[in-house]
Protein backbone atom coordinates (compact mmCIF):
# COMPACT_ATOMS: atom_id res chain seq x y z
CA UNK A 1 0.00 0.00 0.00
CA UNK A 2 2.84 2.69 0.94
CA UNK A 3 4.70 1.56 -2.01
CA UNK A 4 2.16 3.25 -4.32
CA UNK A 5 2.80 6.65 -2.52
CA UNK A 6 6.12 6.65 -2.89
CA UNK A 7 8.16 7.95 -6.46
CA UNK A 8 8.79 4.00 -7.83
CA UNK A 9 12.88 3.87 -7.58
CA UNK A 10 12.95 3.20 -11.77
CA UNK A 11 12.47 6.98 -12.03
CA UNK A 12 15.57 7.75 -10.23
CA UNK A 13 17.05 5.19 -12.10
CA UNK A 14 16.04 6.96 -15.29
CA UNK A 15 17.00 10.55 -13.51
CA UNK A 16 20.62 9.15 -12.86
CA UNK A 17 20.92 7.36 -16.86
CA UNK A 18 20.07 10.98 -18.05
CA UNK A 19 22.20 12.78 -16.53
CA UNK A 20 25.03 10.13 -16.86
CA UNK A 21 24.00 9.98 -20.93
CA UNK A 22 22.95 13.42 -20.93
CA UNK A 23 26.69 14.58 -19.77
CA UNK A 24 28.87 12.24 -21.42
CA UNK A 25 27.02 12.37 -25.29
CA UNK A 26 26.79 16.20 -25.07
CA UNK A 27 29.79 16.63 -23.49
CA UNK A 28 32.06 14.10 -25.36
CA UNK A 29 30.52 12.52 -28.13
CA UNK A 30 28.65 15.01 -30.15
CA UNK A 31 31.22 18.00 -29.20
CA UNK A 32 34.08 16.20 -31.05
CA UNK A 33 33.05 17.03 -34.38
CA UNK A 34 33.71 20.98 -33.21
CA UNK A 35 37.13 20.10 -32.64
CA UNK A 36 38.19 18.84 -36.22
CA UNK A 37 38.51 22.05 -38.10
CA UNK A 38 40.35 23.50 -35.33
CA UNK A 39 43.01 20.56 -34.56
CA UNK A 40 43.37 20.32 -38.34
CA UNK A 41 44.23 23.59 -38.94
CA UNK A 42 46.53 24.11 -35.90
CA UNK A 43 48.07 20.21 -36.46
CA UNK A 44 48.26 20.59 -40.55
CA UNK A 45 46.20 17.11 -40.30
CA UNK A 46 44.07 15.82 -43.15
CA UNK A 47 40.14 16.38 -42.26
CA UNK A 48 39.74 12.51 -43.48
CA UNK A 49 43.22 11.28 -41.60
CA UNK A 50 41.76 13.20 -37.99
CA UNK A 51 37.75 11.86 -38.90
CA UNK A 52 39.55 8.13 -39.68
CA UNK A 53 40.12 7.94 -35.45
CA UNK A 54 36.31 7.64 -34.96
CA UNK A 55 36.50 4.73 -37.70
CA UNK A 56 39.07 3.03 -35.04
CA UNK A 57 36.33 4.08 -32.37
CA UNK A 58 33.55 2.11 -34.48
CA UNK A 59 36.17 -1.53 -35.07
CA UNK A 60 36.62 -1.14 -31.12
CA UNK A 61 32.84 -1.17 -30.76
CA UNK A 62 32.25 -3.87 -32.77
CA UNK A 63 34.80 -6.32 -30.87
CA UNK A 64 33.90 -5.44 -27.40
CA UNK A 65 30.16 -5.03 -27.79
CA UNK A 66 29.86 -8.84 -27.04
CA UNK A 67 32.22 -8.72 -24.35
CA UNK A 68 30.62 -5.63 -22.86
CA UNK A 69 26.80 -7.49 -22.72
CA UNK A 70 28.83 -10.38 -20.86
CA UNK A 71 30.96 -8.06 -18.75
CA UNK A 72 27.20 -6.42 -17.35
CA UNK A 73 25.77 -9.62 -16.34
CA UNK A 74 28.67 -10.27 -14.02
CA UNK A 75 30.08 -7.28 -12.46
CA UNK A 76 28.86 -4.47 -10.25
CA UNK A 77 27.02 -2.33 -12.83
CA UNK A 78 28.19 1.10 -10.89
CA UNK A 79 31.73 -0.21 -10.51
CA UNK A 80 31.45 -0.74 -14.27
CA UNK A 81 30.17 2.69 -15.15
CA UNK A 82 32.63 4.66 -12.86
CA UNK A 83 35.40 2.91 -14.73
CA UNK A 84 33.72 3.38 -17.89
CA UNK A 85 33.54 7.08 -17.77
CA UNK A 86 37.13 7.82 -16.17
CA UNK A 87 38.18 5.68 -19.36
CA UNK A 88 35.86 7.97 -21.56
CA UNK A 89 36.34 11.27 -20.31
CA UNK A 90 39.89 10.47 -19.41
CA UNK A 91 40.68 10.14 -22.62
CA UNK A 92 38.92 12.78 -24.12
CA UNK A 93 40.75 15.30 -21.99
CA UNK A 94 44.41 13.38 -23.14
CA UNK A 95 43.58 14.95 -26.60
CA UNK A 96 44.10 18.28 -25.29
CA UNK A 97 47.86 17.18 -25.35
CA UNK A 98 48.77 15.53 -28.03
CA UNK A 99 50.56 17.02 -30.96
CA UNK A 100 50.11 14.00 -33.53
CA UNK A 101 47.21 11.89 -34.55
CA UNK A 102 48.58 9.07 -33.47
CA UNK A 103 47.48 10.42 -30.37
CA UNK A 104 43.52 10.16 -31.59
CA UNK A 105 44.21 6.72 -32.98
CA UNK A 106 45.67 5.16 -29.53
CA UNK A 107 43.15 7.39 -26.87
CA UNK A 108 40.24 6.49 -29.03
CA UNK A 109 40.37 2.87 -27.86
CA UNK A 110 39.88 3.36 -24.17
CA UNK A 111 37.38 6.08 -24.97
CA UNK A 112 35.12 3.68 -27.23
CA UNK A 113 35.62 0.96 -24.60
CA UNK A 114 34.36 3.72 -22.18
CA UNK A 115 31.46 4.63 -24.09
CA UNK A 116 30.08 1.29 -24.77
CA UNK A 117 28.97 1.31 -21.36
CA UNK A 118 28.37 4.66 -20.84
CA UNK A 119 26.59 5.91 -23.86
CA UNK A 120 24.98 2.43 -25.49
CA UNK A 121 24.73 -0.61 -23.37
CA UNK A 122 23.70 1.00 -19.89
CA UNK A 123 20.59 2.72 -20.41
CA UNK A 124 18.82 -0.30 -23.02
CA UNK A 125 19.72 -3.06 -20.15
CA UNK A 126 18.34 -0.75 -17.09
CA UNK A 127 15.31 0.63 -18.46
CA UNK A 128 13.98 -3.09 -19.65
CA UNK A 129 14.71 -4.38 -16.10
CA UNK A 130 13.38 -1.58 -14.68
CA UNK A 131 10.13 -0.49 -16.60
CA UNK A 132 7.55 -2.58 -17.74
CA UNK A 133 5.40 0.40 -18.04
CA UNK A 134 6.21 3.72 -19.60
CA UNK A 135 9.20 1.76 -21.65
CA UNK A 136 9.12 3.90 -24.58
CA UNK A 137 8.45 7.35 -22.91
CA UNK A 138 11.23 6.11 -20.50
CA UNK A 139 14.00 5.52 -23.20
CA UNK A 140 13.19 8.57 -24.79
CA UNK A 141 13.38 10.70 -21.83
CA UNK A 142 16.98 9.10 -21.47
CA UNK A 143 17.70 10.11 -25.15
CA UNK A 144 16.14 13.52 -24.89
CA UNK A 145 19.03 14.31 -21.88
CA UNK A 146 21.67 14.38 -24.46
CA UNK A 147 19.71 16.77 -26.64
CA UNK A 148 19.37 18.51 -23.34
CA UNK A 149 22.41 18.96 -21.74
CA UNK A 150 24.15 19.01 -25.41
CA UNK A 151 21.98 22.19 -26.24
CA UNK A 152 23.96 23.55 -22.95
CA UNK A 153 27.25 21.88 -23.35
CA UNK A 154 27.97 22.24 -27.62
CA UNK A 155 27.68 26.25 -27.60
CA UNK A 156 29.58 26.46 -24.45
CA UNK A 157 32.16 24.29 -25.93
CA UNK A 158 32.15 26.43 -29.27
CA UNK A 159 32.96 29.28 -27.21
CA UNK A 160 35.46 27.60 -25.08
CA UNK A 161 37.58 26.81 -28.03
CA UNK A 162 37.08 30.15 -29.47
CA UNK A 163 38.42 31.58 -26.42
CA UNK A 164 40.55 29.38 -24.06
CA UNK A 165 42.02 26.82 -27.67
CA UNK A 166 40.53 23.64 -28.20
CA UNK A 167 43.52 22.08 -26.04
CA UNK A 168 42.22 23.45 -22.86
CA UNK A 169 38.78 22.85 -24.21
CA UNK A 170 39.12 19.05 -24.79
CA UNK A 171 40.38 18.70 -20.66
CA UNK A 172 37.81 21.14 -19.39
CA UNK A 173 35.15 18.65 -21.05
CA UNK A 174 36.48 15.70 -20.19
CA UNK A 175 36.98 16.55 -16.35
CA UNK A 176 33.70 17.93 -15.86
CA UNK A 177 31.95 14.67 -17.40
CA UNK A 178 34.08 12.52 -14.52
CA UNK A 179 33.02 15.09 -11.61
CA UNK A 180 29.45 15.25 -12.19
CA UNK A 181 28.71 11.87 -13.94
CA UNK A 182 30.90 9.50 -11.24
CA UNK A 183 28.92 10.87 -8.19
CA UNK A 184 25.82 10.97 -9.72
CA UNK A 185 26.60 6.77 -10.54
CA UNK A 186 27.26 6.06 -7.63
CA UNK A 187 24.37 7.51 -5.83
CA UNK A 188 21.46 6.20 -7.90
CA UNK A 189 22.42 3.13 -10.41
CA UNK A 190 21.22 -0.58 -9.70
CA UNK A 191 21.31 -2.83 -11.95
CA UNK A 192 17.89 -4.57 -10.97
CA UNK A 193 14.52 -4.03 -9.11
CA UNK A 194 15.31 -6.61 -6.47
CA UNK A 195 18.50 -4.98 -5.18
CA UNK A 196 16.08 -2.50 -3.87
CA UNK A 197 13.50 -5.29 -2.98
CA UNK A 198 11.28 -4.02 -5.84
CA UNK A 199 9.16 -5.35 -8.57
CA UNK A 200 9.70 -3.45 -12.08
CA UNK A 201 7.39 -0.32 -12.42
CA UNK A 202 4.06 -1.24 -13.76
CA UNK A 203 4.91 -4.72 -13.48
CA UNK A 204 1.45 -5.69 -12.37
CA UNK A 205 -0.50 -3.17 -14.83
CA UNK A 206 0.65 -4.11 -18.45
CA UNK A 207 -1.87 -5.55 -20.32
CA UNK A 208 -1.55 -7.88 -23.59
CA UNK A 209 -1.81 -5.19 -26.49
CA UNK A 210 0.37 -6.50 -29.56
CA UNK A 211 0.50 -2.74 -31.02
CA UNK A 212 2.74 -0.63 -27.92
CA UNK A 213 6.20 -1.48 -26.99
CA UNK A 214 5.68 -1.23 -23.14
CA UNK A 215 2.84 -4.28 -23.42
CA UNK A 216 5.49 -6.57 -25.75
CA UNK A 217 8.27 -5.90 -22.82
CA UNK A 218 5.35 -6.53 -19.95
CA UNK A 219 5.71 -10.11 -20.88
CA UNK A 220 8.43 -12.67 -21.08
CA UNK A 221 7.70 -13.54 -24.81
CA UNK A 222 10.03 -13.34 -27.82
CA UNK A 223 12.37 -15.12 -30.11
CA UNK A 224 15.52 -16.82 -28.82
CA UNK A 225 19.18 -15.01 -30.11
CA UNK A 226 19.76 -17.79 -31.81
CA UNK A 227 16.15 -18.33 -33.84
CA UNK A 228 16.75 -14.19 -34.26
CA UNK A 229 20.02 -14.04 -35.74
CA UNK A 230 19.02 -16.25 -38.55
CA UNK A 231 15.65 -14.47 -39.32
CA UNK A 232 15.37 -11.89 -42.20
CA UNK A 233 13.80 -9.50 -39.50
CA UNK A 234 17.44 -9.40 -37.91
CA UNK A 235 19.09 -8.19 -40.97
CA UNK A 236 17.02 -5.52 -42.14
CA UNK A 237 17.24 -4.07 -38.85
CA UNK A 238 21.09 -4.76 -38.52
CA UNK A 239 20.85 -2.39 -42.13
CA UNK A 240 18.66 -0.47 -40.61
CA UNK A 241 21.29 0.29 -37.31
CA UNK A 242 24.14 0.76 -40.23
CA UNK A 243 22.05 2.95 -42.64
CA UNK A 244 20.85 5.58 -39.53
CA UNK A 245 24.11 5.35 -37.73
CA UNK A 246 25.74 6.37 -41.37
CA UNK A 247 22.89 9.19 -41.32
CA UNK A 248 23.38 10.16 -37.84
CA UNK A 249 27.23 10.54 -38.28
CA UNK A 250 26.76 13.44 -39.97
CA UNK A 251 26.57 15.42 -36.84
CA UNK A 252 30.28 15.18 -36.32
CA UNK A 253 30.84 16.76 -39.80
CA UNK A 254 28.47 19.71 -38.95
CA UNK A 255 30.76 21.73 -37.63
CA UNK A 256 33.36 21.85 -40.59
CA UNK A 257 30.48 21.71 -42.97
CA UNK A 258 29.62 25.05 -41.52
CA UNK A 259 33.05 26.57 -41.21
CA UNK A 260 33.77 25.23 -45.50
CA UNK A 261 30.65 27.89 -45.70
CA UNK A 262 32.24 30.52 -44.12
CA UNK A 263 30.38 30.47 -40.54
CA UNK A 264 33.05 30.34 -37.86
CA UNK A 265 33.30 27.98 -34.93
CA UNK A 266 31.00 30.12 -32.56
CA UNK A 267 27.90 30.26 -35.41
CA UNK A 268 29.08 26.38 -35.82
CA UNK A 269 28.52 25.18 -31.60
CA UNK A 270 25.03 27.49 -31.55
CA UNK A 271 24.47 25.46 -34.46
CA UNK A 272 24.75 22.16 -32.92
CA UNK A 273 22.83 23.60 -29.71
CA UNK A 274 20.14 23.66 -32.34
CA UNK A 275 20.91 20.00 -33.22
CA UNK A 276 20.95 19.13 -29.60
CA UNK A 277 17.82 20.67 -29.02
CA UNK A 278 16.27 18.81 -32.08
CA UNK A 279 17.52 15.49 -30.18
CA UNK A 280 15.59 16.68 -26.74
CA UNK A 281 12.40 17.70 -28.80
CA UNK A 282 12.96 14.36 -31.29
CA UNK A 283 13.91 11.48 -28.26
CA UNK A 284 10.53 12.61 -26.53
CA UNK A 285 8.06 13.10 -29.04
CA UNK A 286 9.43 9.42 -30.56
CA UNK A 287 9.36 7.93 -27.36
CA UNK A 288 5.65 8.65 -26.60
CA UNK A 289 4.50 8.33 -30.38
CA UNK A 290 6.37 4.75 -30.13
CA UNK A 291 3.83 4.08 -26.97
CA UNK A 292 0.57 5.22 -29.45
CA UNK A 293 1.47 4.22 -32.81
CA UNK A 294 4.35 1.71 -32.40
CA UNK A 295 7.81 1.33 -33.29
CA UNK A 296 7.24 0.47 -36.61
CA UNK A 297 4.94 3.78 -37.55
CA UNK A 298 7.34 5.99 -36.04
CA UNK A 299 10.27 4.65 -37.29
CA UNK A 300 9.09 5.43 -40.78
CA UNK A 301 7.77 9.15 -39.89
CA UNK A 302 11.38 9.59 -38.77
CA UNK A 303 12.76 8.80 -42.07
CA UNK A 304 10.55 10.52 -43.93
CA UNK A 305 11.23 13.58 -41.74
CA UNK A 306 14.87 13.26 -42.00
CA UNK A 307 14.39 14.15 -45.95
CA UNK A 308 13.31 17.52 -44.98
CA UNK A 309 16.47 19.23 -43.72
CA UNK A 310 18.50 17.30 -46.52
CA UNK A 311 16.21 19.39 -49.09
CA UNK A 312 17.32 22.78 -47.00
CA UNK A 313 20.74 21.99 -46.27
CA UNK A 314 21.20 21.13 -50.27
CA UNK A 315 19.01 24.52 -51.55
CA UNK A 316 19.96 27.26 -49.20
CA UNK A 317 22.90 26.47 -46.52
CA UNK A 318 24.09 29.76 -46.53
CA UNK A 319 20.99 30.73 -45.25
CA UNK A 320 21.86 31.35 -41.65
CA UNK A 321 18.60 30.92 -40.07
CA UNK A 322 17.54 27.81 -42.26
CA UNK A 323 20.83 26.16 -41.81
CA UNK A 324 20.11 26.18 -38.30
CA UNK A 325 16.47 25.20 -38.49
CA UNK A 326 17.65 22.35 -41.12
CA UNK A 327 20.39 21.09 -38.20
CA UNK A 328 17.74 21.27 -35.69
CA UNK A 329 15.37 19.46 -37.42
CA UNK A 330 17.88 16.74 -38.42
CA UNK A 331 18.59 17.05 -34.64
CA UNK A 332 15.27 16.00 -34.03
CA UNK A 333 15.65 12.96 -37.01
CA UNK A 334 18.68 11.39 -35.54
CA UNK A 335 16.88 10.72 -31.93
CA UNK A 336 15.41 8.00 -33.60
CA UNK A 337 18.96 5.94 -33.17
CA UNK A 338 19.04 6.48 -29.62
CA UNK A 339 15.14 5.94 -28.81
CA UNK A 340 13.48 3.74 -31.71
CA UNK A 341 16.67 1.40 -32.36
CA UNK A 342 15.83 -0.64 -28.54
CA UNK A 343 11.83 -0.14 -29.14
CA UNK A 344 12.09 -1.90 -32.72
CA UNK A 345 14.46 -4.81 -31.16
CA UNK A 346 12.22 -5.12 -28.76
CA UNK A 347 9.28 -5.02 -31.09
CA UNK A 348 11.09 -7.60 -33.52
CA UNK A 349 11.92 -10.20 -31.12
CA UNK A 350 10.69 -9.12 -27.86
CA UNK A 351 11.82 -9.41 -24.28
CA UNK A 352 13.18 -12.71 -23.98
CA UNK A 353 16.57 -12.54 -24.94
CA UNK A 354 16.56 -9.26 -25.54
CA UNK A 355 20.67 -7.37 -24.43
CA UNK A 356 21.74 -10.60 -26.79
CA UNK A 357 19.99 -9.87 -29.49
CA UNK A 358 20.52 -6.05 -28.98
CA UNK A 359 24.21 -6.14 -28.53
CA UNK A 360 24.52 -8.37 -32.09
CA UNK A 361 22.09 -5.60 -33.83
CA UNK A 362 24.04 -2.73 -32.67
CA UNK A 363 27.05 -3.94 -34.66
CA UNK A 364 25.73 -2.32 -37.73
CA UNK A 365 25.97 1.07 -35.52
CA UNK A 366 29.24 0.37 -35.10
CA UNK A 367 30.32 -1.16 -38.92
CA UNK A 368 28.75 2.34 -40.07
CA UNK A 369 31.05 4.73 -38.16
CA UNK A 370 34.16 2.48 -39.43
CA UNK A 371 32.86 3.75 -43.22
CA UNK A 372 30.85 6.71 -42.43
CA UNK A 373 32.56 8.73 -40.39
CA UNK A 374 36.09 8.83 -42.33
CA UNK A 375 34.63 8.84 -45.02
CA UNK A 376 32.53 11.89 -44.79
CA UNK A 377 36.18 13.33 -43.74
CA UNK A 378 37.70 12.29 -47.24
CA UNK A 379 34.80 13.59 -49.33
CA UNK A 380 35.17 16.86 -48.14
CA UNK A 381 38.94 16.67 -47.79
CA UNK A 382 38.80 15.49 -51.74
CA UNK A 383 36.03 17.43 -53.02
CA UNK A 384 35.63 20.60 -50.89
CA UNK A 385 32.18 20.05 -50.52
CA UNK A 386 29.26 17.88 -48.94
CA UNK A 387 27.01 18.33 -51.52
CA UNK A 388 27.60 14.62 -52.01
CA UNK A 389 27.54 13.93 -48.38
CA UNK A 390 24.10 14.84 -48.73
CA UNK A 391 22.60 13.15 -51.79
CA UNK A 392 24.07 9.86 -50.10
CA UNK A 393 21.95 10.70 -46.51
CA UNK A 394 18.71 11.19 -48.76
CA UNK A 395 19.46 7.72 -50.26
CA UNK A 396 20.08 5.98 -47.01
CA UNK A 397 17.00 7.92 -45.50
CA UNK A 398 15.00 6.38 -48.60
CA UNK A 399 16.83 2.96 -47.73
CA UNK A 400 15.15 2.60 -44.47
CA UNK A 401 11.74 2.70 -45.31
CA UNK A 402 11.68 -0.25 -47.16
CA UNK A 403 13.97 -2.29 -44.42
CA UNK A 404 11.24 -0.95 -41.82
CA UNK A 405 8.34 -2.67 -43.86
CA UNK A 406 11.09 -5.72 -44.35
CA UNK A 407 12.10 -6.30 -40.90
CA UNK A 408 8.04 -6.87 -39.66
CA UNK A 409 7.53 -8.96 -42.55
CA UNK A 410 10.00 -11.06 -40.97
CA UNK A 411 8.77 -10.59 -37.54
CA UNK A 412 5.26 -11.74 -38.91
CA UNK A 413 7.76 -15.02 -40.57
CA UNK A 414 8.68 -15.99 -37.14
CA UNK A 415 5.32 -15.61 -35.85
CA UNK A 416 3.71 -18.11 -38.27
CA UNK A 417 6.25 -20.87 -38.06
CA UNK A 418 5.60 -20.62 -34.13
CA UNK A 419 8.85 -19.15 -33.12
CA UNK A 420 8.00 -16.01 -31.47
CA UNK A 421 6.42 -17.19 -28.16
Amino acid sequence: MSQKKKIHYAWWILAGLAIMVGIAKGGIMTAGGLFLTPVTEDLSIGMGSLSLYFSISSIVTMIFLPIAGKMMAKYDIRMILVIGVILQAGSFAMFGLMNSVWGWYLFCIPMSIGSIFVCQMAGPVLINNWFKKHNGLAMGIMVASGGLFGAILQPMAGNLIDSQGWRNTYIILGVLVMAIVIPIVLLTIRMAPQQKGLQPLGVDEVKSDEKTIPKAVGTSKGVTAVVARKSSAFYALLLFFFFITAIGSFGQHVAPFAMGLGYDVTFAGNAMGGWSIGVLLGALSFGILSDKIGAKNTALFAMILGLVPIGILLAIPENSAMFTLAIAIYGFVVASIGTLGPLLTTALFGNKEYSEIYASAVIGLAVAGIVALPGYGYIFEFTGSYTSVLVAIAFMLTINLVLIILAFKGKKKLEEAGLWS
